[in-house]
């Protein structure tokens, strides 16, 4: 690639257009991009935003919103990723013809990502899959049978839980209901019908909404069904009226839970909620039993692995959730081991790769942490939506093998996760941003990913290559890749490893490794070790960046400090940023942005390069800065997006930063961008939708 201006670095970049195809992608990531959706891994960035990023990071001429949906073979250009995360850069390299590299240092995304681009053949899955169910599958089936109303025998879609603590002022096990709503729909204007848990006397039944008295019409009790015991961090006894903390009444123990309910499908295809009857307290007792004989006997292992003392940790260990088996009852830790077993016992290769990553998987949606959302949406609100470790009060168990109309279930990802990343790869669509259609864009995917990259650099046309380990050191050669396309972790105190080491414990590791924590990890909250570890990153792309490369990422962040060191790593690595473009972040009515009191809702990208190889390498003046960024909300704001003043404060920030040759001029931008806000949109604060 020559040092020509490439289509990214100026202002008429299309940053608008990818925003609305990425608003409509965000709202089904998963249809519309599922091979970076066959595994959970946190933030992850759409498609469309990185499929226009390469583009524009590639052409030098010509249109990016028609070059979006032709065919490209961009043959001999090679891109890395130093935070690969799910794989959206290379799935996106791979699709224009790119030569992709990727690097991640936690082994959880690189193992999702060489199965997710990696072989996968249906016809094999489906074979492995007929395999398992008759070596678990049907046992595992078995551990989900109940009776109906009328006493028939049928499939349990759903068991209820609630987490117990007992008082400190009568000694009485007290159930910690936030509310006695079992299951409303997602949609309560328009369907306000709730089924509520009787507190007298255990009894499920249907009410008209949740706001009005209730009353049980097995027991005559009249009450509110939203006035529980559990508030908070505290709880009440009903019966001496003693409140108390919970975490002070648990004394560092794991809490127990109770099983008082459940929903069945009947014969005829009917969903009923029912209490828990005596025959399913047995069976469950039943579980318990046979799994202690089975680790007698060595039948089955569990994971061994204790949780690590950290910020996304600690709520848990303090509910006395000290190792990773805790996070499970008997029933679901003699379910998943059968099923683990299973796969292990299938021929080793790619198929046998793929179950177990799909197993990895099933894991988010069946433990304590898990929640019910009720009807009208996917049933099972996994564990991570909060991206937090948060002991649940009221766990839903799910049916782990699967029926029809299970959610979260093995046989029920197989179909979600696993066939439907298997179609798009077989056939490429891009969103089309106007309408529902979409349009076969790229040719199929290879199915192939090399572990391992040439140290030459001589790299295959097309190839995939996946390493694992700590990007500040690559043993990549000087100048040997032509971009570098990325999305890194921010300073916050979310770390993905915390998190990521819930899966991990299920992998036995020879290495005797007990945790993906490393000391490498770029995420930190504090600021300037965060700009340190970025910054040797960021370093060792500019050494094997090629002369005219360019260091394309996307960022965002509320606070200052996170602007401050993102900068110190910029130019701590000899970089500068050469331009910044506003896009459209992940889907709005995200949990952690939709309780945001003014949301970000953007992703800015910025565009670096090598400081003593960009041309007009003098700093650009802040009120051209200024001007620049006021020009790019317009645009957002007139294709029709609502910004928030966070969002609007990005936007400054991101393009002040190509007037930044200094590190001390850093502490002055906010300020700067502070002042210009209320400015810049006479509007004030709004929440971002798309037109």
């Amino acid at each position: 690639m020559s040092n020509n201006v490439r289509l990214i670095e100026n202002d008429s970049f299309p940053f608008e257009f990818l925003s609305q195809v990425a608003e409509r992608e965000s709202w089904r990531k998963e249809i519309h991009r599922p091979i970076y959706h066959v595994h959970k891994w946190w933030a992850k960035r759409l498609g469309s935003v990185f499929r226009g990023i390469l583009l524009g990071s590639v052409l030098k001429s010509g249109d990016v919103k028609r070059a979006f949906y032709e065919t490209h073979s961009f043959d001999g250009i090679s891109v890395f990723d130093p935070f690969m995360g799910s794989g959206t850069t290379l799935g996106e390299a791979h699709k224009l013809g790119l030569t992709a590299l990727g690097r991640d240092i936690n082994p959880v995304a690189v193992e999702a990502v060489k199965v997710a681009l990696g072989p996968l053949q249906k016809d094999e899955l489906r074979k492995a899959l007929v395999e398992i169910l008759d070596r678990a599958g049907e046992r595992i089936a078995r551990l989900y049978k109940s009776r109906d109303s009328k006493g028939r025998i049928c499939d349990v879609l759903y068991y209820f839980w609630v987490m117990q603590a007992r008082c400190p002022g009568c000694e009485r096990s007290v159930d910690l209901f936030p509310s006695y709503v079992v299951a409303s729909n997602a949609y309560p204007k328009k369907k306000p019908e709730v089924h509520l848990v009787c507190p007298s006397c255990g009894d499920i039944f249907r009410a008209a909404n949740r706001h009005d008295r209730a009353t049980c019409p097995s027991c005559g009790s009249n009450f509110e069904p939203d006035r529980a015991p559990a508030k908070g961090a505290v709880a009440s006894c009903g019966k001496c009226e003693v409140e108390f903390s919970v975490i002070e009444a648990l004394r560092g123990r794991r809490p127990s839970f109770r099983l008082y309910g459940k929903l069945v499908l009947t014969t005829t295809g009917e969903k009923q909620y029912l209490p828990a009857a005596e025959e399913d307290l047995k069976a469950y007792l039943e579980c318990c039993d046979r799994l202690q004989a089975e680790l007698r006997s060595g039948d089955i292992d569990l994971p061994e692995l204790v949780l690590e003392h950290g910020y996304n940790t600690r709520q848990a260990i303090a509910y006395g959730f000290k190792s990773w088996r805790d996070f499970f009852n008997d029933r679901q830790l003699l379910a998943l081991a059968w099923l683990r077993i299973a796969i292990l016992d299938l021929p080793e290769g790619p198929t046998q790769r793929a179950m177990m990553l799909l197993f990895s998987g099933v894991l988010e949606f069946n433990n304590l942490f898990t929640s019910y959302k009720g009807e009208g949406t996917g049933a099972v609100r996994h564990m991570f939506a909060h991206h937090i470790l948060k002991p649940e009060r009221i766990p839903i168990e799910a049916n782990l093998w699967g029926t029809t109309k299970s959610s979260g279930s093995f046989t029920g990802l197989f179909k979600t996760r696993f066939l439907r990343a298997i179609e798009y790869r077989q056939a490429p669509v891009e969103v089309n941003g106007q309408s529902e259609s979409s349009l076969v864009c790229s040719p199929s995917f290879t199915g192939q990913v090399e572990e391992q990259w040439p140290l030459d650099g001589r790299f295959r046309r097309r190839a995939i290559y996946v390493s694992a380990g700590d990007s500040a050191s690559t043993s990549l050669p000087d100048e040997s890749v032509d971009l570098v396309v990325t999305d890194p972790p921010f300073f916050d105190n979310v770390h993905y490893s915390e998190l990521a080491d819930f899966f991990y414990a299920w992998h036995r590791s020879e290495t005797g490794v007990r945790t993906t924590r490393q000391t490498g990890e770029v995420q930190d909250s504090d600021a300037m070790r965060f700009a340190e570890k970025l910054k040797g990153v960021f370093a060792e792309c500019a050494r094997i960046l090629k002369e005219d490369g360019l260091l394309v990422f996307t960022y965002h962040h509320s606070r200052s400090e996170g602007w401050r060191s993102l900068a110190h790593a910029i130019l701590g690595a000899g970089f500068v940023v050469v331009n910044a473009h506003p896009v459209k972040s992940e889907m709005s009515v995200a949990t952690p942005k939709s309780q945001a009191k003014e949301p970000i809702q953007l992703d800015i990208v910025l565009i670096c390069r090598n400081a003593s190889r960009a041309p007009g390498a003098d700093a650009i003046p802040p009120e051209v800065a200024l001007d620049s960024a006021r020009r790019k909300i317009r645009r957002m704001q007139d294709a029709g997006f609502v910004l928030s003043r966070n969002d609007r404060k990005i936007v400054l920030l991101g393009q002040l930063l190509t007037s930044l040759r200094e590190e001390s001029f850093a502490d002055q931008l906010d300020a700067i961008a502070s002042a210009e806000l209320d400015t810049v949109d006479p509007r004030g604060p709004q929440v971002l939708v798309a037109a």
